[in-house]
């Protein structure tokens, strides 16, 4: 069970801090348990699995009420509230967790709230009354709260960090695009937007977690990075469908989820990138000469139907063919017609003519 912070976190984890983010009427009760000096052990379910682990108290079965539940924790036993904290179901409980399931805890409050979290999987808040911390158990995670200001300075510099490298992401996407209309795109220079695209991607991820545990006091923060993120996944996926190797069993979905499932040092070796993500079985190495199919740069035109740009790929290929194809002949595809065929032969032919002068500019 970890406690790390910048890890990913679980969705159990993460279900759970949104629950006690600042804004939601359990984060109040929390806040004014600990302003009172006390402490409080919370479960987050009351299904038949917490009622095999719990032993006296009352039926309390009322309104959630941050005010009602620092009433309750006066009490020395649990409080169960339903899965969605809506409404408290018991107070005063004894629980029972095995004695079996370990734990690393040593006070008895949080000993008993990490075994019932681990022995059934809810999630369970326990209030340290002599440390004045609330942590949150899961069935495999351990999280501390920690102060909001200190959870704001951090989403902030990874804001500044996420600037950057999505800076660095729009030069070679930029390039990309380039090297597509000139016809010399090399493994390299996919594999190093696919890098950049996951490394963004991740310090997004970072921030999002962040953004979970601030609730209603990261509204600011989520609106500058959805406008840093805009499009960015987009992106990665047409850039994998336009240059992973089609075959059996092996798709789309499953190439955008290896990517994302490889540690740091894999994403960061070209060669690991190319292997997991089966881009090309040559032997020429990183320089040798890839073509796209062509997804990428259909989505620049806009409005332009998937199903359109599906059919049109499907019937010429890779880009390279597609552009030397006149409009008659697209509009010749099925589904495409004059309309289309005459639309996406002008934009192509403009994308191409505005990425030269802006590479040799």
């Amino acid at each position: 069970m970890s406690d790390r912070h910048g890890e990913r976190h679980s969705k159990e984890l993460l279900s759970a801090l949104a629950a006690v983010a600042p804004g939601r009427p359990l984060r109040t009760g929390l806040d004014r348990i600990l302003k009172a000096g006390m402490g409080a052990l919370i479960v987050i379910g009351d299904d038949a699995d917490v009622l095999n682990i719990s032993s006296g108290g009352f039926l309390v079965n009322a309104s959630f009420s941050p005010q009602r539940l620092s009433e309750l924790a006066k009490t020395d036993g649990a409080i169960v509230l339903t899965s969605d904290a809506s409404y408290i179901a018991r107070a005063n409980v004894h629980l029972v967790p095995n004695p079996n399931v370990p734990t690393e805890e040593t006070g008895t409050r949080h000993r008993t709230a990490e075994r019932v979290a681990r022995s059934i999987g809810v999630p369970v808040v326990s209030v340290s009354e002599d440390m004045a911390v609330v942590t949150v158990y899961t069935k495999n995670e351990r999280y501390q709260l920690e102060p909001i200001p200190s959870i704001l300075s951090r989403c902030n510099q990874a804001l500044q960090t996420l600037e950057r490298y999505k800076a660095r992401l729009d030069e070679v996407s930029s390039n990309l695009t380039s090297f597509e209309v000139e016809h010399v795109v090399t493994l390299r220079d996919v594999v190093t937007i696919l890098q950049r695209g996951e490394l963004v991607a991740r310090i997004s991820e970072e921030i999002e977690q962040h953004l979970t545990e601030l609730g209603t006091d990261g509204r600011l923060i989520r609106l500058q990075l959805r406008e840093l993120m805009a499009g960015v996944e987009d992106e990665r996926r047409l850039v994998v469908r336009d240059y992973f190797k089609q075959e059996m069993p092996w798709d789309l979905e499953q190439a955008i989820e290896t990517l994302s499932s490889l540690d740091i040092d894999d994403l960061l070796d070209a060669e690991e990138v190319v292997e997991a993500m089966h881009l090309s079985d040559t032997s020429e190495g990183l320089d040798a000469s890839i073509e796209p199919r062509g997804f990428r740069m259909l989505a620049r035109i806009p409005r332009l139907p998937i199903e359109v740009a599906e059919n049109l790929i499907a019937n010429f290929g890779t880009l390279e063919k597609l552009n030397r194809a006149s409009a008659e002949e697209m509009a010749a595809v099925p589904g495409v017609g004059e309309h289309w065929g005459s639309t996406i032969k002008d934009a192509l032919s403009r994308i191409a003519e505005s990425s030269i002068l802006d590479r040799y500019s």
